[in-house]
């Protein structure tokens, strides 16, 4: 039979035990060119720029009218 403890472990020594294990929020940074909130190290998803240069082509966003 393997070791058991002998009595409880308190929540809070549990809770230092996870405290790595927290969600982390996320680097937002502003874009150059347009201004608008984007991932660092990522290229804009308004304008497609990247390193002050476009490297993705981005669809313009039309609205549908029925």
């Amino acid at each position: 039979m393997a070791p058991l403890p002998k009595r409880k472990y308190p929540k809070a020594r549990q809770g230092e035990r996870r405290s790595h294990l927290a969600l982390k929020s996320r680097n937002i940074d502003t874009c150059p060119q347009c201004h608008s909130p984007r991932l660092s190290h990522h290229a804009c998803p308004t304008c497609g720029s990247y390193n002050g240069r476009e490297v993705v082509s981005v669809k313009s966003t039309k609205k549908k009218t029925d």
